[in-house]
């Protein structure tokens, strides 16, 4: 896998390059703004590029406006942004692309250094991995609207999981269930919630959050 990293600190900047390369992560760039990535992405072709959302100069979203720039103009790159904060808005604008390969880490995510890389491995994969806090912020959106309430607790808790991109086999893990059994809540939910199936886990994921971030 070869991976490019856009951060601003140099701190944390060379700290995720030695994470990922002690990890057999081959990092082949790591610059500090968005006019950079865009530059060595497009020089570079990496399967994933890791990404804060507020580079310079405005410390705004001038890296997701970056990452967005640089998944139209080479499709094939997956995205993982990082930011500080939740930040609802630009968790959109990612899910928006349904292309797969795309993910929304907090900081504090990466202290977890298995979670990390974790979802490193699975968006460079093409999957999606979402900051459990992000999805609670979505799921507190919809909680008292609409089919979300045909949910039992149960179905909820695997909503959640699926949400945050995991597997149907990470999903009985962290349950304690059999695979049989997520499979069957998979479908109950997704037929409460008027979603079709698809063969694509990514796919699967988008579609919950896309219907969990529609308008009431």
């Amino acid at each position: 896998m070869r991976v490019i990293i856009a951060e601003d600190l140099a701190l944390l900047r060379d700290g995720l390059t030695r994470l990922l390369r002690d990890n057999g992560i081959e990092v082949v760039a790591a610059v500090a703004d968005g006019e950079s990535l865009v530059r060595e992405v497009l020089a570079r072709k990496p399967d994933l590029a890791v990404v804060d959302i507020r580079l310079p100069p405005g410390y705004r979203d001038e890296g997701l406006r970056a990452a967005l720039e640089l998944r139209r103009r080479v499709p094939a790159t997956a995205v993982l942004v990082i930011s500080q904060y939740v930040e609802q808005t630009y968790a959109q604008e990612l899910l928006a692309d349904r292309g797969g390969g795309v993910g929304y880490l907090l900081k504090d995510r990466v202290m977890h250094v298995a979670d990390f890389l974790e979802a490193v491995r699975r968006v460079a994969d093409g999957g999606t991995a979402l900051d459990p806090e992000v999805v609670a912020q979505l799921f507190a959106r919809r909680r008292h609207t609409g089919p979300l309430e045909r949910l039992t607790p149960r179905e909820r808790e695997v909503l959640g999981l699926m949400a945050e991109g995991r597997s149907n086999a990470g999903i009985a893990e962290a349950l304690v269930l059999t695979i049989g059994a997520v499979e069957k809540h998979v479908q109950s939910i997704l037929s409460k919630l008027d979603l079709l199936q698809s063969p694509g886990d990514h796919r699967r994921v988008l579609a919950v959050l896309a219907y969990l971030q529609s308008e009431d």
